[in-house]
């Protein structure tokens, strides 16, 4: 049973604050995009190192899911949401006195640890915030405004970081000391939100989050991780190294414009997520299977022409392919978990997928550094076709409806 501890603030306006700090968190997580090439203009460092350090992201994530995304559960949300804001805060002091390369892979990954524990616990405290406010809503409610404010930051970030760049002075200094106020005034606003889970029992020792999956439903658990994966691999080019193609690929080196696609690939992926919420499972798949190929088919003869209206067009399509079928993967995930695991496939899901900013991104920025980005691009986008409409295939196929 949770207990009500309230702060100065209701459960209602509770709701809203923490929505507005999971918003803040997330956007700093991707300011960083479009200033990727001034950092290589000012050190020299290679195209491959981008991916380095964007990975660290990647890594950070994953590492913080696994050993402190429940932590929550018995430790309480509102401590957990302030040990998160405060490793942000931590990051961004990375960011402005350590701004070398070793530095910059450091701060992503604090940072990544930052948003493994900010994102399972502030989309728990939403629920439970809102059920307290409002006992008699339907629950969608909250999980609609946790995906809007999970991908609504990754969305606004780039826009932020592209605005910066192109506009105003510092751009490798200002947005983090932006932010750096931002997310303090976040962690003071935490104050006044109340506690909804109790806090720890004397005998209650920690251990690592579990990991599940019914034997008997591995077979198409994998199939939906290996969706989640090559999605998130989308988003991860688009978030790392949509600044490389533009300028190598089309001869455009603005940093707004380098933003505003990020922004738009993230923003159509919570649209999509939005707009199909209440669609049965079957034609969420369907139209994110057609929207993946349709979009990634765009992103490649764009590259080809090169047409740079067709490749961005192209990544805005397969944004809301990746974001409605990451949807799917995660309806299958709880729809085959075991009653009273449904945590634990989950958290395992979200692993698999946060490996997918890692390896293929890695890969690419490797070859990046031996062959021309338009075959590189080509190769990606083929293999990422091939694995989310396999995959969203299967899982249509299973889907009860």
């Amino acid at each position: 049973m949770a207990r009500l501890t309230v702060g100065g603030a209701s459960h209602g306006t509770g709701f809203w604050i923490v929505a507005a700090v999971f918003l803040t968190a997330m956007a700093y997580s991707t300011v960083p995009t479009p200033l990727y090439p001034l950092y290589e203009q000012r050190d020299g460092f290679p195209v491959s190192l981008v991916t380095v350090i964007y990975s660290s992201y990647a890594v950070g994530v994953m590492l913080s899911l696994y050993l402190a995304g429940h932590v929550s559960d018995w430790l309480g949300r509102r401590r957990m949401l302030m040990v998160a804001v405060l490793i942000s805060i931590a990051s961004a002091v990375m960011f402005l006195l350590w701004p070398e390369s070793l530095g910059l892979i450091g701060a992503r990954l604090v940072n990544g640890v930052s948003i493994g524990i900010l994102s399972a616990t502030a989309t728990a405290h939403l629920g439970e915030l809102r059920a307290i406010a409002r006992p008699a809503e339907n629950p969608v409610v909250a999980t609609s405004v946790a995906g809007a404010a999970n991908l609504g930051g990754l969305a606004l970030g780039p826009l932020i970081g592209g605005l910066c760049a192109e506009f105003l002075p510092d751009p490798l200094v200002l947005p983090h000391v932006v932010f750096l106020v931002l997310l303090t005034a976040a962690g003071m606003a935490l104050l006044t939100v109340p506690e909804t889970v109790a806090g720890r029992s004397a005998s209650h020792r920690y251990r690592p989050q579990r990991l599940s999956v019914p034997r008997a439903h591995r077979s198409i658990f994998l199939v939906a991780a290996f969706g989640a994966f090559a999605g998130f691999a989308v988003f991860g080019l688009f978030s790392s190294l949509i600044p490389t193609f533009l300028a190598g690929t089309f001869g455009d080196r603005d940093h707004l414009l380098a933003g505003v696609a990020v922004f738009a690939i993230f923003a159509s992926a919570a649209a999509g997520q939005l707009a199909l919420a209440g669609a049965p499972l079957r034609r969420q798949l369907t139209i994110g299977i057609i929207a993946c190929a349709a979009g990634l088919t765009l992103v490649a003869v764009g590259a080809l022409l090169p047409q740079i209206v067709l490749f961005l067009s192209g990544g805005v399509v397969a944004g809301l392919g990746v974001g409605v079928l990451f949807r799917g993967a995660i309806g299958t995930a709880v729809a085959i978990a075991e009653p009273g695991h449904a945590g634990e496939t989950l958290a395992l899901l979200f692993l698999i997928a946060y490996a997918g900013p890692v390896i293929p991104v890695l890969a690419v920025g490797i070859a990046l550094a031996f062959a021309p980005p338009v075959a590189v691009l080509l190769v990606f986008v083929a293999a990422v076709l091939a694995a989310t409409v396999a995959a969203g295939s299967i899982m249509r196929r299973r889907a009860v409806a």
